[in-house]
């Protein structure tokens, strides 16, 4: 009877599978794992935007991280870390529409839908619906977070509070070369200061960390919001002041006729066009550009403050001179983004490479006021880790070391050796110099070989061969892979070629 029940399981579990992999059960019937593995696996893949990283790519990437991260501390900003996510009214409504557009929403947990109202569902209004199945939202940058860390942390804080941050950030953006959906911010900012001497001292720290990246031939470019205001206040469109700003900053991926085009289309008019029109042939020095400015915005308080303001900061910043990057006043500049006030950066990346900025930031006045931190002024700027390396990877400028995770590898010829081997990379290791044992043993030739590959590949500089006669003498044979060179040494001597 049991053995009845037992052939019929066994006949319906072999039905079952059947309508899945036929072919294979006629050749092997008892063969489920297979089949099950089979039907169930699929081509691996990651979303459009993403990337994975190799060890050769990470390496990189903290070079140009911790290159950074030395400047910014040399500056006097101190780390801080906000979450991944913040509720979705943190972030809604700080960024323009065009921002709020590529912010990823998360769905609530659970049931999302358990209290969604039948209505929204229906006429498929989408935005309503947002708000009811959504609570929070993946940060979109690191600038509203840190605003609202100061608001909530405002006790703790030591004004001015300068503040580095480093990490990672998500928009929904279209994936091309250069831009990604999931990246590194590196950002530093000063908030409770309205000198603008933090802004000459934010150029200096771009100047100095594009020069330890032998980075040379970078633009810090600059503008200023309160111009921007002046030049839509003086041709009559300061009511689409933010329509104006986000079109006039596409002017170098759009051209001349598509800005005209989309100022038309946002309500601007023809008259006020052609008044701005001067600003898409803008050239000349600095000096000259400001005294352009000057005639253009006689007539706007808030637009001759921006010059003001910008004099003093290209004054001081030539004054104190850079050593590889130029700064240079960019009147279109906007960054498409609300909440800059006074000064806007941009950093495009010498000539001859063809990427997006590499940096940028600006000032902003009132953007802790939103929650509820009135009178606090800021200003940051960022780097764009992903772009750098892009830029660095292009003009070859990452050292030649950047990749090595290991300084000299020790060859496995047995157990005797190996054990001889770790207590040498012990007393490496505890000299701070990188050293790995290979875990398989080399019983011939080929598999001796196959060390050899290994060490190649991960572009380790030198082997230790041991043997027999090497534990007797208690010595080491260093082989320089680049050389080919071989030397003979006792543990001292081992450890003193490393350091």
């Amino acid at each position: 009877m049991i053995l009845t029940q037992v052939f019929i399981l066994w006949l319906l579990n072999v039905n079952t599978i059947h309508k899945f992999s036929p072919t294979i059960l006629e050749k092997d019937p008892t063969n489920y794992d297979i089949c099950i593995f089979k039907e169930s696996s699929m081509k691996p893949s990651i979303p459009k935007g993403t990337r994975d990283f190799s060890p050769a790519q990470v390496a990189k990437r903290n070079y140009i991280m911790d290159t950074i991260k030395q400047h910014f501390s040399c500056f006097g900003f101190q780390a801080i870390e906000t979450p991944s996510f913040e509720k979705s009214e943190t972030l809604m409504g700080k960024y323009g529409e065009e921002g709020d557009r590529l912010i990823f929403k998360i769905l609530n947990s659970g049931d999302y839908l358990k209290k969604t109202t039948d209505t929204f569902l229906t006429t498929k209004d989408s935005q309503k619906l947002t708000t009811q199945i959504s609570e929070k939202a993946l940060r979109y940058d690191l600038t509203v977070p840190f605003a609202r860390y100061v608001v909530q942390h405002q006790n703790d804080i030591t004004f001015p509070f300068k503040r580095f941050q480093m990490q990672l950030v998500w928009r929904a953006d279209r994936p091309q070369k250069g831009r990604f959906r999931e990246f590194y911010q590196c950002d530093a900012d000063v908030v409770g200061s309205t000198s603008l001497l933090q802004e000459v001292e934010l150029v200096q720290l771009y100047d100095a960390v594009f020069t330890s990246l032998k980075l040379k031939g970078s633009v810090i470019k600059i503008n200023n919001r309160k111009i921007l205001s002046g030049i839509a206040q003086v041709i009559g469109a300061q009511d689409k002041l933010i329509d104006f700003t986000v079109a006039l900053d596409k002017l170098d991926k759009i051209g001349p006729d598509g800005v005209k085009k989309e100022m038309l289309e946002k309500g601007i008019s023809q008259d006020a066009i052609n008044k701005v029109q001067p600003l898409f042939s803008f050239k000349g020095t600095a000096k000259e550009q400001l005294e352009s400015l000057k005639a253009m915005l006689s007539g706007s308080q808030t637009g001759m403050q921006g010059i003001q303001e910008l004099e003093f900061i290209v004054a001081n910043v030539s004054a104190l001179e850079l050593q590889t990057a130029t700064l240079a006043i960019d009147v279109t500049l906007a960054r498409g983004l609300n909440y800059y006030t006074g000064a806007i950066f941009e950093v495009s990346a010498p000539q001859g490479v063809t990427i997006g900025s590499i940096g940028g930031g600006g000032r902003y006045d009132d953007l802790t006021g939103i929650f509820g931190l009135k009178d606090v002024s800021g200003v940051g700027i960022s780097f764009g880790l992903d772009r750098i390396y892009l830029v660095l990877e292009e003009l070859g400028l990452f050292p030649e070391t950047t990749a090595a995770s290991t300084d000299v590898l020790f060859f496995n010829f047995g157990e005797t050796e190996a054990l001889f081997a770790m207590k040498a990379i012990k007393q490496l290791r505890s000299n701070g110099i990188s050293a790995e044992l290979y875990p398989d043993i080399a019983t011939n030739q080929k598999k001796e070989r196959k060390q050899l590959t290994y060490a190649e590949r991960k572009g380790i500089s030198y082997i230790v061969l041991l043997k027999d006669q090497q534990i007797q003498d208690n010595t080491y044979i260093i082989r320089n892979m680049q050389t080919g060179d071989k030397q003979t040494v006792e543990l001292e001597e081992l450890i003193e070629v490393f350091k």
